[in-house]
């Protein structure tokens, strides 16, 4: 299995120029560059080929492929979370672009392990490396050494839309009439299907499976003028998540959506350099001062002239996601405007407050339970202890021993100190139950240890909806609290009793922000409703690797959730 694995390329490095004085036989429509994994391209082209220089390869994880049907291959059981979306960076203005990049995206690696990906451009020319797994799996000193320039942008992936294979990892550089482009996305278009119909109904070629390359056409087709007109002009067709950072010939642009589901935030270096970044944990690595978030609906654009601002047609009221305060976020960073950490700790008063039960010991599910466990341990006048000490060293495949080992994968992950839990009343953290599966298995496994009652508090109201916005859930028919009442979630578990975060309570902490952040996951209420006849159910590609084929996708939509008709503060859903 080795063998293979250093046999397959997992990481692709391009070189790109607009200095060519020919022009490209289909002006209107982008030309994209994704070469095929399993062959190098030929030395150098000269510009007038607008075309791919050179692919470099680079070790991908062993998880990307397939085992041998005599490997007993477990994927992360302890996984039964919604999944991060994606983090993106952008930098301008500074000699060490590329280098300011990888390190962002380093400090974003929590939002996206699947790939990672580096565009820089300097004298016109745009150079790219990508590849399939960690950022320190993707990128070394050879590679960074390949990005010079003062302008680049930054990914981190983990699959919304499109199989998880090295041509939809990103930042994606296309060229059309005018330049080359280049663009990272964090989010989620709901009307991927049908713009990409229509855009293939009119000649254009998709290369890869990710609802981004869709934007990339838009830009392409647009006849506004000028170039910054284009990416508003496609912008205004989006509909969805989007929060894009797209990179130039010497422009550096930052986009978030009308409703600003997703984070982005801006900074700035000591040299002036301008930074942009899905959470603010990635500026502090760099060392650059938080100065704003990107409004939703607006455009930033960093030249040399400095920093302007357009707004996107269509302002909606805010619909912030409220899953970054309660997972995907960091606990040091600031996510619209307010502390991640404080949020956290209040979430964990908030339920010892209304849900308080006698125990004789605190402990969280690590490692986002953690800071929710804090609260409600000073709240309660309790003790917090490390009752479950998790490993951050095993990957996403592992081979169990011939004789079965029950809850292997979350033991693999976790371990109970039994001389906390032995004998004592435990209250047990964590952010949220997605499933049930992990938190079924904690229990047990804290029970074994020796506990004496194991009672659950979950820093979150019941996940009853999938998420359509760049968050990776499973379909509502998986999720346990949309088929179970919280008793009979308790009894399926196995603990002794069960408490979530009331909604009601939350959106109070929230208080007059309250109306600005986004619980579709929690109410099934959507501010924008899927255009599409079927939505892209993710996490479930059979074959997602680098071996994927974008045929698999149809296999993996279901329908989307009917309109809902109510009195609620959505906008009215749009007809198919």
């Amino acid at each position: 299995m080795a063998a293979t694995a250093s046999t397959t390329t997992a990481a692709n490095t391009s070189s790109l120029s607009k200095s060519s004085t020919s022009k490209c036989p289909f002006p209107q429509k982008p030309n994209l560059f994704f070469p095929p994994t399993s062959k190098t391209l030929p030395k150098p082209f000269t510009a007038a080929a607008r075309g791919l220089c050179r692919i470099s390869s680079a070790s991908p994880r062993s998880g990307d492929f397939p085992l041998s049907d005599d490997e007993r291959c477990y994927y992360d059981e302890l996984d039964d979370k919604p999944r991060e979306e994606c983090g993106v960076v952008g930098v301008y203005g500074d000699p060490e672009a590329s280098r300011l990049c990888y390190l962002g995206l380093h400090a974003l690696q929590h939002r996206g392990q699947e790939g990672a990906g580096i565009v820089a451009v300097k004298d016109k020319v745009f150079q790219s490396v990508t590849g399939v797994g960690l950022v320190t799996d993707v990128f070394n000193e050879s590679k960074i050494n390949q990005l010079p320039g003062d302008l680049a942008i930054g990914h981190v992936r983990y699959s919304t839309a499109g199989a998880s294979m090295l041509k939809n990892v990103q930042p994606f550089v296309a060229g059309y009439r005018f330049g080359f482009v280049g663009v990272a996305h964090n989010g989620n278009l709901v009307n991927y299907r049908k713009l990409r119909a229509d855009l293939e109904d009119s000649g254009s070629i998709f290369n890869t499976s990710s609802d981004t390359e869709a934007v990339l056409h838009l830009i392409a087709i647009s006849k506004a003028r000028p170039f910054i007109a284009r990416i508003v002009d496609a912008c205004e067709k989006l509909e969805g998540a989007y929060s894009m950072v797209f990179v130039t010939e010497d422009k550096l642009v930052a986009v978030r959506d009308p409703y600003g589901f997703r984070p982005l935030v801006m900074g700035r270096r000591s040299n002036g350099a301008v930074v942009f970044a899905s959470e603010t944990c990635a500026l502090d690595l760099i060392d650059a001062k938080y100065e704003r978030e990107v409004n939703p609906g607006e455009v930033v654009v960093v030249d040399h002239e400095g920093i302007s601002s357009l707004c996107l047609l269509g302002h909606r009221e805010p619909k912030q996601c409220i899953f970054e305060h309660i997972y995907f976020a960091l606990p040091q960073s600031v996510v619209y405007g307010r502390s991640v950490y404080e949020s956290r700790r209040l979430f964990g008063e908030i339920l010892a407050t209304e849900s308080g039960v006698d125990c004789d010991v605190v402990i969280a599910v690590p490692d986002s339970g953690v800071v929710a466990a804090l609260g409600y341990a000073a709240k309660a006048g309790v003790p917090f202890q490390q009752g479950l000490i998790r490993s951050h060293y095993v990957g996403r495949t592992f081979i169990e021993p011939s004789q079965k080992i029950r809850d292997f994968g979350v033991k693999l992950k976790l371990s109970p100190v039994r001389q906390i839990l032995e004998g004592k009343r435990v209250v047990v953290v964590d952010d949220s139950i997605v499933r049930g599966t992990t938190s079924s298995k904690i229990v047990r496994m804290i029970k074994e240890a020796g506990a004496k009652e194991v009672h659950m508090r979950i820093a979150s109201p019941p996940i009853k909806a999938s998420c359509y916005y760049g968050v990776d859930t499973p379909s509502s028919e998986e999720l346990i609290s949309n088929r179970m009442s919280v008793e009979e979630i308790r009894d399926h578990i196995g603990c002794d009793s069960l408490a979530f975060l009331e909604f009601d309570s939350l959106k109070k902490l929230l208080g007059q922000d309250s109306p600005d952040f986004c619980y579709a996951c929690f109410s099934g209420n959507y501010p924008v409703l899927p255009r599409e006849e079927k939505v892209k159910r993710v996490g479930d590609f059979v074959d997602d690797g680098l071996n994927g084929s974008i045929d698999n996708i149809e296999g993996a939509w279901v329908q989307g959730p009917p309109p809902i008709d109510d009195d609620s503060e959505l906008v009215t859903p749009l007809s198919a």
